[in-house]
Order: structure tokens, then C-alpha cells, then sequence
């Protein structure tokens, strides 16, 4: 329910990692910070948050995300169980199925994340027009199976053609 576009995201979390993440010296020009800890985002305050231009509701999800990970319940990484991984996320305020698949994609790197919900997913799927393009989505990627997270990959991809 937090759309936005990438532009977006992706200033938002220039913005996020220039203020809180750490110094980083490297010949690698624009390389200039590490992301920030979920023990650093967990300790942000709201106004600190909000200066950057991140809303109430995405604060929140940033916040409960980065207890969950700092305070140990949650574990983000290629080992942990996907399906109570998954349901983990979701319990969390602001996160819905498509950013719990999306993580799952990236920090799970579990090949069989779909976010199902994806509007640039309904485009290159061509389902965009259907009543239910999600559940349309859905149903198109069961051929796909187990290896989902890489053809959504490679749908993206054609849009950027």
C-alpha cells in the first residue's frame, strides 16, 4: 500500500543512507557510505526520518523492520526459513506481500519470490488490463516455478529495453 515510484526510492534512500550510514573511504567514485544497521534505523527518530521526506507510514515500516532484525527475531539472510520469513514481514506494520517477496528476492535469495502485485510486473506480463492483474500474475508464473524471483527479474529487465 506504499507505492513509489523508483525515482523516488531510490532519492529517499540516498537520502537515508547519507544520513545514517557510515563513512566509507573508497576509490569507487559515489561510493561513499555504508547502509546503515538495522541497529542505526532502529535508534532513527521519527524526526529524523521525516527530515529526510519519509512519511508517517514509511517511518513506521522502517522503524518495526529494523527492531525486528536488530532485537533478533528476524534474521534476513540466505539460511533463514522463507515461509516464516515471509508471515514475519508481513506482521509488520507497512509491509505487505509484494516488499516481504521482494526481500525475500534480495536478502532471502530465495529463486521462487514472486511479487505477484507488481504493476511493472502486470505491464511486461501483459495482464495489466485484467480484472485481477495480481491474481492473473500469479497464475502466469506457476509455470515459472521454482525459479520465480529470476524471470521476474528478466520482465523487469524488458521494460528497460
Amino acid at each position: 500500500g506504499q507505492q513509489i515510484t523508483v525515482q523516488a526510492a531510490r532519492t529517499l534512500g540516498a537520502r537515508l543512507v547519507q544520513r545514517f550510514g557510515t563513512p566509507l573511504a573508497t576509490p569507487i567514485a559515489g561510493l561513499t557510505h555504508l547502509f546503515p544497521s538495522a541497529q542505526q534505523l532502529h535508534h532513527a527518530s521519527d524526526d529524523d526520518l521525516g527530515q529526510l521526506g519519509i512519511v508517517r507510514q514509511r517511518q513506521q515500516a522502517i522503524r518495526a523492520l529494523a527492531a525486528a532484525v536488530a532485537e533478533g527475531p528476524l534474521a534476513l539472510n540466505p539460511s533463514a526459513d522463507v515461509p516464516a520469513t515471509l508471515a514475519a514481514l508481513q506482521a509488520l506494520p507497512g509491509i505487505g506481500a509484494w516488499t516481504a517477496h521482494y526481500i525475500a528476492m534480495r536478502a532471502l535469495r530465495w529463486p521462487d519470490a514472486f511479487p505477484a502485485g507488481d504493476v511493472a510486473l502486470h505491464k511486461a506480463l501483459g495482464v495489466r488490463e485484467e480484472q485481477r492483474p495480481a491474481v492473473a500474475a500469479e497464475q502466469a508464473s506457476q509455470a515459472w516455478r521454482p525459479w520465480r524471483s529470476y524471470a521476474t527479474v528478466r520482465a523487469w529487465s524488458l521494460l528497460n529495453q
